[in-house]
């Protein structure tokens, strides 16, 4: 039996997981069709996700089409839990993109189609909601093909579009697309010899090629639409590929806690097979772990079932690793795709209620983070809080409620703020010898500091010999070099910098005359680990750092009479406008904004524009703070900025 795994997206309220229970409906897996509005729905099983009505996390279910298992895997379309969507991308053979007819193209469908055609995932598009009353068909395709920039090969025509009699048709395809990416196909349409059945196979090679998009149209609702699209992902997605006989490669896409408190991991298998009670490597980096796998489920007719062994092509539950993360690759380490979507850009802190014990609270939130690895926690020990990074006001609402709910936490927000970065400004170096003036670490470091393009992060190099010294010292202080940076001058990490080692040496392993070895005389990875922030803290500060601000790219699509009245809204917002362009009574204004205005550009738009006004963004890049004193934040390590107060930290003598 062939598998496909398909992952269904969408912009917030396309339909998306109307869809999804149509579709389980339609192929038997269950006989009542779930509502979002009363919390029925299959795949939205947190209590929150149903009192919400938004996606949250990803929910897979299977269901068979003639002799294919589709693993369907629902994803959040609030642009809040992006990250969700990013994890799930790596693991799927196919898409369906769901579309209102109403609405059309959205700022969300826009971003997921993108990452889509640029990940080579083939995707069907769906148009939902025919039945709507201001539903559009021309409309649609005329967005999918202008708006979207992308080639679509429409299905078929829609009748009584805008009734709850919509019905779609499947037609005769337009072979010109097509042509457009196969030169014997053009030679054949021109020359009038084009047989149905050769368009048919060009059409299947090229969508599976993620070349074209097939258009389909219908109604989640009614129904309508929805088994031309079964057949659509049954003849056009390509299946599951991977070799059972092979070694084991498999992808970890999600991580969930289980009634005891147990972890069980969702992977993705690409090759080989997995039996129960293997011992497995696992991670994304070195070294690897390793562990004991104790259960095995896969996904079978809407359930799970236990499995003794699961192959390649599959998606499954796994119990027993205890130290899984998402993201970690399971056997074979696979190259991941890189980032797909921007990280957070904004900041806040956890505020504990009277009655919260703090404890608990870091232990929840350890867990959440498991659970999202891009909810980043920064715990600050001095003065007992936790900082956690964010998408936006609704993940934030998210989480206060989850840590209520399902952990009985009473917890509050501080404004949310910024991320920030540091690059360096210029160039810096520092050096401390070993046994020389005040160094008390038995190591020689010298380091020089210089800027990087954007976009580079941090890179480490030697102007020292390797042979020099013993590589686990040299490790120690690339290692701690890239700690350090997390926290920059200004207490923000430090990117787009290139590290330099200038210097290096140690105190070979000495002992005494009959004894054992002596560590007051010979140099320890601790000596390195702890001399590397001083000499790099005063090379930064001879080279400068300059604080830049996440900026997102946005799209404002209103009225263009009420473009006087936006303006300077959004020079109170620091916004930059850039190109204006009118569509009849309509103009689209782009700029940037920083992240931090977003939330309430979006709030005010509405109000400034009657109603009409839509608003698209997304991270672009940073932007250097302008004017006055750059933003600090606090820090959380040894404070290697006060020598006098980090050395004290490092003996222990002050608690960190």
């Amino acid at each position: 039996m062939h598998l496909l795994n398909l992952g269904i997206l969408a912009h917030v309220d396309a339909g998306k997981t109307s869809l999804t229970e149509r579709l389980l409906h339609s192929v038997g897996i269950i006989d009542e069709i779930g509502s979002v509005d009363a919390g029925s729905t299959q795949t939205d099983t947190l209590e929150l996700e149903r009192r919400r009505g938004i996606t949250i996390k990803s929910a897979v279910v299977s269901f068979p089409v003639d002799d294919i298992t589709v693993n369907l895997i629902d994803t959040p379309g609030h642009p809040d839990f992006i990250a969700e969507v990013e994890r799930v991308l790596g693991v799927l053979d196919g898409a369906v993109l769901v579309v209102s007819a109403v609405e059309g193209v959205q700022a969300q469908t826009r971003v997921l189609m993108r990452t889509l055609r640029r990940l080579r995932i083939p995707t069907l598009v769906f148009v939902n909601k025919i039945d709507r009353r201001g539903a559009r068909y021309e409309g649609v395709l005329s967005e999918l093909s202008g708006r979207l920039s992308v080639p679509i090969v429409p299905m078929g025509t829609v009748t009584g579009l805008g009734t709850d009699r919509a019905a779609f048709r499947t037609g005769r395809i337009a072979p010109d697309v097509l042509a457009d990416h196969d030169d014997d196909l053009l030679a054949a349409y021109v020359d009038g010899d084009l047989a149905p059945e050769r368009l048919r196979a060009a059409l299947v090679a090229q969508t599976r090629r993620g070349l074209v998009h097939p258009v389909h149209f219908g109604s989640a609702m009614t129904g309508a639409g929805v088994p031309e699209l079964i057949d659509g992902v049954r003849e056009l997605l390509p299946p599951a590929g991977g070799d059972p006989e092979s070694p084991l490669s498999g992808t970890v896409f999600k991580v969930e806690r289980g009634p005891a408190g147990e972890k069980i991991a969702y992977a993705r298998l690409f090759s080989g097979t997995l039996r129960t009670r293997d011992r497995v490597p696992f991670g994304s980096g070195e070294p690897r772990r390793e562990g004991k796998v104790t259960a095995l489920a896969v996904f079978d007719h809407g359930t799970d079932v236990r499995e003794e062994a699961v192959t390649a092509g599959r998606i499954a539950r796994l119990w027993g690793l205890a130290e899984v993360r998402i993201g970690d690759s399971i056997g074979l380490p696979r190259t991941p795709p890189g980032r797909v979507f921007a990280p957070p850009t904004l900041e806040t802190v956890v505020v504990p209620g009277p009655d919260t014990d703090r404890r608990s609270l870091h232990l929840a939130l350890t867990q959440l983070a498991e659970q999202d690895p891009l909810i980043g926690l920064r715990h600050d020990e001095v003065r007992q809080e936790t900082s956690v990074s964010l998408y936006g006001e609704v993940q934030k609402e998210v989480v206060q409620a989850t840590l209520a709910e399902e952990y009985g936490l009473d917890v509050t927000f501080r404004g949310t703020t910024p991320l920030c970065v540091e690059r360096p400004a210029g160039t810096g170096s520092a050096v401390e010898f070993n046994k020389k003036g005040a160094n008390p670490f038995l190591a020689t470091v010298g380091l020089r500091v210089d800027p990087a393009p954007p976009g580079t992060g941090v890179t480490f190099g030697l102007e020292v010999e390797l042979g020099s010294m013993p590589y686990a010292f040299f490790k120690a202080v690339e290692d701690t070099v890239r700690e350090t940076l997390g926290q920059g001058l200004h207490g923000w990490q430090v990117t787009d910098a290139a590290v330099t080692m200038t210097h290096s040496g140690y105190s070979p392993r000495q002992s005494h005359a009959h004894q054992g070895f002596d560590k007051s005389m010979s140099s320890t990875g601790h000596d390195f680990r702890g001399l590397t922030p001083l000499v790099l803290i005063d090379a930064l500060r001879r080279a400068g750092t300059r604080v830049y601000e996440p900026m997102h790219r946005f799209t404002i699509e209103a009225p263009a009479d009420t473009l006087g009245v936006l303006l300077p809204v959004l020079a109170a917002l620091r916004a930059v406008p850039g190109a204006t362009r009118t569509r009849g009574a309509r103009c689209v204004l782009e700029g940037a904004v920083p992240a931090a205005r977003v939330h309430a550009l979006g709030q005010r738009l509405p109000g400034l524009t009657r109603g009409e006004g839509e608003l698209e963004s997304a991270f672009d890049h940073y932007a250097p703070v302008a004017g006055g004193t750059p933003p600090e934040r606090p820090r959380t390590d040894f404070n290697p900025l006060n020598r006098k107060e980090y050395l004290l930290n490092v003996a222990g003598r002050v608690t960190p």
